[in-house]
């Protein structure tokens, strides 16, 4: 059989992410191959590093990529950190606290969790007493939930962790770019990431910074491969459970020693810097912003169609909103209209949401007006045909209230 190049059909993909990647990123990522140790390719690596503090408002020297989509990044922190019998504390609010717990559980932790109804979030008193219960080694959390769409406030819980000698760890895969984020200020001690939500690029890479605090607890088990240790190269601790996302091992990639570990992803890497280039250019709080404007704008819109809003809208991430599937329509079938019949994207959710909701999202490279208005005017159609009543340019109307 003979196979043809690749055609991928065009697509404005306006669900929970992957998004449309920023053409100057894919740009980017077409630029020719050199050697990982190739001063270009070094320096690259180290300009990489300093974008990335940008990102995450941090001074870590500690901050880089971590081969492999956003859940490469959440498993080499928690790999990292968690030995066997360590207490991990997870609070979850929807999907993805319960993949934290999981991965936790792989790594032998005794994970505790405690949980809200899918679509609210915690009151930092409620995470604070599950900490004095269980006694943690590490909280594990998640910013953004796009399952639930709903976005946990953090500020408060840095210094509670800090307080009680609790390791923080914060997954931002889905909030990173589109949310405020202050890992500083917030006394965040892993952030992990993904490029393919609101940073505008394909998934692969995992960015992740690391505080001084986390890096040495993570040195505490540094053993290096056999074949490249020296004599001089202590081995301490018990040895980190995976070798692929070994962070100790990972840090010295990345630091002066380039000492070798895996061969870096120079395509991907070319993507994540131009992603992080990018946002550095716009500005961290104008990026911010932009999210917040046109996510107001596609939440008064599908408001204007009659649609409601799941779960607590006054925590809902910028980039993403759920809204309930209106009685009498087929939700799976509207999505293929909706792709099918425009070219859009729209994503459903899991385990209890699914089929109930439709999660659109305006991220990155689409969180922008025509990709709102686009939707919106698509939706209108789809929702008609199946007959739901709605007002005639209810959600372009609504959308353009919130531009005027």
């Amino acid at each position: 059989m003979t196979y043809e190049q690749i055609h991928p059909p065009t697509r404005l993909l306006m669900g929970p992410g992957p998004i449309n990647a920023d053409p100057r990123v894919l740009r980017a990522m077409s630029a020719p191959l050199i050697g990982q140790y190739d001063p270009a390719m070094t320096a690259y690596m180290t300009e990489t590093m300093e974008l990335y503090r940008e990102v995450f408002r941090t001074a870590n020297q500690q901050t880089f990529l971590v081969d492999g989509t956003s859940r490469a990044g959440i498993e080499a922190a928690l790999v990292s950190l968690i030995e066997p019998g360590d207490r991990v504390l997870v609070p979850v609010f929807g999907r993805f606290g319960h993949l934290l717990a999981e991965i936790s559980e792989r790594c032998g932790a005794e994970v505790h969790t405690v949980e809200v109804e899918w679509g609210q979030v915690f009151a930092p008193e409620q995470i604070e007493a599950a900490i004095l219960d269980v006694r943690p080694k590490v909280l594990a959390i998640v910013q953004g939930d796009t399952a639930t769409t709903m976005c946990q406030p953090l500020a408060d819980l840095g210094e509670i962790c800090a307080r009680h000698d609790v390791l923080f760890y914060c997954d931002a895969t889905a909030s990173i770019a589109g949310n405020e984020l202050a890992t500083d200020d917030w006394g965040i001690d892993i952030v992990t990431a993904g490029l393919q939500k609101c940073l505008g690029g394909p998934s692969g890479s995992a960015p992740i910074t690391i505080s001084d605090r986390a890096a040495g607890v993570i040195n505490g088990r540094k053993h290096i491969e056999a074949g490249i240790r020296t004599d001089d190269d202590p081995e301490v601790g018990r040895r980190i459970g995976s070798n692929y996302f070994d962070l100790a091992m990972i840090m010295d990639y990345w630091g002066e020693k380039r000492l070798n570990h895996h061969t870096e992803a120079t395509s991907m890497l070319y993507g994540a810097r131009e992603c992080a280039r990018l946002l550095a250019a716009e500005g961290i709080d104008a990026a911010v912003e932009r999210h917040r404007l046109h996510g107001a704008a596609m939440l008064a819109g599908v408001q204007g169609l009659g649609m409601t809003v799941f779960g607590d809208v006054d925590h809902k991430m910028n980039n993403v909103v759920a809204v309930h599937i209106p009685d009498g329509i087929d939700g799976d079938a509207a999505r293929a209209s909706m792709l099918v019949d425009y070219g859009i994207e729209i994503g459903t959710s899991f385990g209890p949401l699914h089929g109930k909701v439709w999660r659109i999202g305006t991220m990155g490279f689409n969180a922008r007006k025509d990709a709102v208005l686009l939707t919106l005017a698509a939706l209108e159609q789809v929702l008609r045909a199946g007959g739901a009543p709605v007002t005639p340019g209810g959600g372009v109307g609504a959308a353009q209230e919130v531009y005027a």
